[in-house]
């Protein structure tokens, strides 16, 4: 730490000697005279402005950690909904068989969109709607949806294994053949889906009821 304060005092040094330094219009380090239009001669105190702030710099420079001193300014992260690296713009109604892995569709409007056997693996729903969207067959293992609403949609024979599905609601949803095996529900849904659970998943042969852990 104190090696590195050195060499930063050195650089300041040598940049603050460079600003002092003699130029064609200075002799002996200090300014020439040279009379205004006027013929009345320029005041002496303006030079002394960079004898002052100098020092101070000098100082707040010294202060500061390295970390902030020279340093490269650091990449600030967001969340998605400000970041919106990877967020789906003006989407196609059509997206059945689509490979969307890891793609965001936040707080999108997507009901009644096709999205039948695409492949969603690790996508983010978060605060969407996709009531009455055809999520049939479609792979949706690892999939983030919280606070989305699936109110009438197609989930025939989808998977949504190890979703994050906290606040989303389900109502009246077709469920035949989900599987929601370690899927995250409120308890509310999960027993209101429990209540209408049918089918196997033809991709991963674990019924519907099993994956839901119903009673």
């Amino acid at each position: 730490m104190c090696l590195q304060r050195t060499d930063r005092a050195l650089d300041i040094r040598q940049n603050i000697g460079q600003v002092l330094a003699p130029n064609p219009g200075q002799s002996n380090g200090k300014p020439l005279a040279a009379n205004r239009v006027d013929g009345s001669k320029p005041k002496a105190w303006p030079g002394l402005i960079p004898l002052l702030v100098l020092p101070l710099l000098l100082v707040v420079h010294l202060l500061l950690p390295p970390q902030l001193a020279g340093a490269a300014p650091a990449l600030a992260i967001t969340a998605p909904e400000l970041r919106g690296q990877r967020s789906m713009q003006n989407l196609d109604a059509d997206l059945h068989g689509r490979d969307l892995r890891q793609q965001e569709f936040l707080k999108a409007a997507l009901e009644g969109f096709d999205l039948h056997g695409a492949d969603l693996r690790g996508a983010v729903f978060n605060t969407s709607n996709l009531s009455r969207a055809n999520l049939s067959d479609a792979n949706l293992e690892d999939v983030v949806a919280f606070a989305s609403r699936f109110d009438g949609a197609d989930l025939r024979g989808a998977v949504l294994r190890n979703g994050m599905l906290m606040q989303s609601h389900f109502r009246d949803a077709s469920i035949d053949g989900a599987d929601f095996s370690d899927a995250v529900l409120d308890r509310s849904e999960q027993k209101a889906l429990c209540a209408r659970a049918t089918g196997t998943n033809p991709h991963t042969a674990v019924s519907t009821k099993e994956s839901l852990g119903c009673r």
